[in-house]
């Protein structure tokens, strides 16, 4: 699998329920959840202060990752997502 450094946006459209929202949001942590557990997000951040998310994700490419991964996101109809694909450094200090 490829990592993914994914940062994500949502903006909720003006005039949603709050009923929605919080629907969403709730099936939005078992989901994460689930692709956790499957490998496909493999950490997650929220930089202080910001309505925004960073996450490094895992999938077989980026067709994968927008699509079946990101895309099984409930929110993901209203988020907006910067995709950059990584790679290995040669000095990483992690693990091999």
């Amino acid at each position: 699998m490829i990592e993914f450094l994914v940062e994500i946006t949502t903006a909720i459209p003006e005039g949603t329920a709050a009923e929605e929202v919080e629907r969403r949001r709730a099936a939005e942590a078992v989901r994460a959840r689930e692709l956790a557990a499957t490998g496909h997000l493999a950490r997650l951040w929220r930089p202080v202060g910001e309505r925004r998310s960073i996450g490094v994700w895992r999938a077989a490419d980026e067709a994968e990752l927008r699509e079946r991964v990101l895309g099984s996101l409930p929110l993901w109809p209203w988020m907006t997502a910067v995709v950059t694909p990584l790679e290995p450094h040669p000095n990483d200090p992690g693990p091999a």
